[in-house]
């Protein structure tokens, strides 16, 4: 049997903050440039994404940042902790990269972060990965999610050519989390207000009345509210899995690091009893 290759090292991004804005209440832009992006491209996918390195509990790791290194050097607790965040915007031209945060106050790692950073500051990441851009041979496009989706899918709706046919969904806590998106493309803000997450944006997407012709569809944001619109698309639908982007981004009660170890499980539990439902219609 031949050897399997070994495994390539994989290098980090360094960059610098450039600036930063408050979007709305809750979501904070930070833009990140430098020369530490010479190397990086994020230009063929509506939703790429990059895995930014948080030291953990104050660890101070050697110059210059090595992953590898420091996971060899380091005890496993005092390794960077990571926080995926989609790619909103990627100039080629001035190298910035642009990422937005949901913040709620102190909660969680990346979104104090991203509001007390200052220009000049430096971060880490890996990346981009993603997998997903409108095929513009669809008849048409389904985008739906809640905050955590909404720089994917402002993305997309920004990339689509002018005639296309698209129905975007965003559920928002309020009417003050509302952006304006550079595109011709209508928004359908779903106010969440007191509801549980996902709630209103199932209950639009059911009430669609489908255009006839092949959708290519993006859903994405938190499990459960995925994990019903999944077995309306793939089952009830009969939608095929090529046609569509669905997933998770995160769960309710988890954080991300709790989710990730149990997201592919999860997956592939919901795959089978959807797959297997679909199979008995």
């Amino acid at each position: 049997m031949a050897e399997r290759p070994a495994r390539k090292p994989r290098k980090p991004h360094s960059a610098q903050v450039v600036r930063t804005e408050r979007l709305t209440p809750h979501m904070q832009r930070v833009v990140l440039g430098g020369e530490g992006l010479a190397e990086f491209a994020a230009d063929t996918c509506t939703d790429h994404y990059v895995k930014l390195l948080f030291p953990a509990g104050g660890a101070v790791y050697p110059e210059p940042f090595d992953v590898e290194r420091i996971r060899a050097e380091f005890p496993r607790e005092q390794w960077p902790v990571t926080r995926t965040y989609t790619v909103r915007d990627w100039d080629p031209e001035h190298r910035e990269m642009t990422l937005d945060f949901v913040v709620h106050g102190d909660e969680g790692l990346a979104g104090p972060w991203a509001t007390r950073v200052r220009p000049g500051e430096r971060v880490h990441f890996m990346g981009p990965g993603g997998a997903y851009a409108p095929d513009t041979d669809a008849d048409w496009h389904l985008l739906a999610g809640d905050e955590s989706a909404l720089p994917a899918i402002a993305r997309a709706l920004e990339s689509l050519p002018e005639g296309a046919t698209a129905h975007a969904f965003v559920e928002i806590s309020g009417p003050e989390e509302e952006q304006k998106i550079d595109s011709t493309f209508e928004v359908v803000w779903l106010h969440r207000g007191d509801r549980p997450v996902g709630e209103a944006l199932s209950e639009a997407v059911r009430a669609l009345e489908f255009p006839e012709g092949r959708v290519h569809a993006f859903v994405h944001g938190e499990a459960a509210f995925v994990k019903d619109l999944r077995a309306l698309l793939r089952v009830e639908l009969e939608i095929p899995r090529e046609d569509l982007s669905i997933s998770g981004y995160w769960r309710l009660g988890h954080n991300e690091d709790g989710w990730q170890a149990s997201k592919r499980e999860w997956n592939a539990k919901i795959e089978e009893e959807q797959e297997g439902a679909t199979a008995a219609a």
